[in-house]
């Protein structure tokens, strides 16, 4: 099947999600040397998800992440050397050093904050697309979700005010299957999450999350519906993350989960599924899919040096920037 879409958003997408990969690997290979403080949730397995639906976003579009969030800030534009120096815990990190990698925020670009907190974030979300109904502004809010946090009660209350109050916001549920080391099926009832979306008589559909044009053009769907004053739509994309809950080991190694399941998830690789594709439809040789990854490779290894020789915060700025400083 040949592709709608124009070269540039291909090749957007596709750099995208390499970008969001070879950084996450990055991490990968520097977490053992202990520079990093800070846990860290990988999102590698699931690029396609952030890459298709951001690619419909504007700037100034919001976007609440959670707990595995690079790729989405990623995503959205922000600076990989600020990124990067977060994890490093160095002021020049995008929450200067006080939030590590669960925590990240770039107010620029729309990303106002993220929680940790399963399901936290989601309120937060509807907030945002709350405040935009009220003035007006046309700014569409897209909440990420696990599939662990669609079984927090905030989730429904969330998704019953947002279409109460005919919201513009879009619910992106990244289905991998597991809630920590706890698969669905042991968890839910029935595996439908996009269903829930009937409840409140918004629209639901469940995805590929493995396929970037998919999710790009059920996004610009749903993303479009709300920017026109359509209300809220819930995405539910199955993917399926490579790493462990936390920490850059592959968690099958303890026993987590199968390692089949692992290795038949691995041959469905967002990355190389899309690369191939480019290939084969002639939206570029192989030459030109390497040289856009030598270009993002040097780019994180300067966020890399950047972030090493960046300096620690100071003793008085831990009082700065909080909203309560006592007597």
């Amino acid at each position: 099947m040949t592709s709608k879409l124009s070269k540039e958003t291909l090749l957007g997408l596709y750099s995208t999600m390499l970008k969001i990969r070879l950084f996450e690997e990055k991490i990968v290979e520097l977490y053992p040397e202990q520079e990093m403080k800070c846990p860290v949730h990988l999102y590698i397995g699931q690029e396609a998800i952030a890459a298709g639906v951001c690619a419909n976003l504007t700037k100034t579009d919001y976007i609440v992440s959670n707990h595995r969030c690079h790729g989405h800030a990623i995503a959205k534009g922000a600076d990989i050397k600020a990124l990067m120096a977060e994890f490093y815990g160095k002021a020049a990190g995008c929450s200067k050093g006080k939030g590590g990698s669960m925590h990240v925020v770039d107010v620029e670009r729309g990303m106002l904050g993220t929680s940790a907190i399963v399901g936290g974030g989601i309120p937060m979300g509807v907030g945002s697309a709350l405040a935009s109904s009220i003035r007006k502004d046309g700014f569409v809010t897209v909440i990420f979700l696990g599939d662990g946090a669609s079984e927090e009660g905030v989730f429904y209350e969330s998704m019953n005010f947002a279409a109460l109050k005919n919201l513009p916001v879009v619910f992106i549920c990244e289905n991998n299957g597991y809630a920590t080391n706890s698969p669905q099926h042991a968890r839910h009832a029935t595996c439908d999450i996009s269903g829930m979306a009937n409840a409140y008589k918004i629209p639901g559909r469940c995805i590929d999350g493995n396929d970037v044009e998919a999710v790009y053009a059920t996004a610009k769907e749903a993303i479009g519906l709300a920017r026109e004053g359509g209300g809220p739509s819930l995405i539910e994309a199955v993917t399926y993350r490579w790493k462990g809950h936390v920490g850059p080991e592959a968690d099958h190694l303890k026993g987590c989960r199968p390692e089949v399941e692992l290795t038949d998830w691995m041959e469905k690789c967002p990355v190389k599924r899309f690369d191939d594709r480019l290939v084969n439809e002639g939206v570029s040789d192989k030459a030109g899919l390497i040289e856009i990854g030598a270009v993002i490779a040097e780019e994180i290894e300067e966020a890399v040096r950047f972030s090493k020789a960046a300096p620690y915060p100071l003793a008085e700025d831990l009082l700065t920037e909080v909203y309560f400083k006592g007597e």
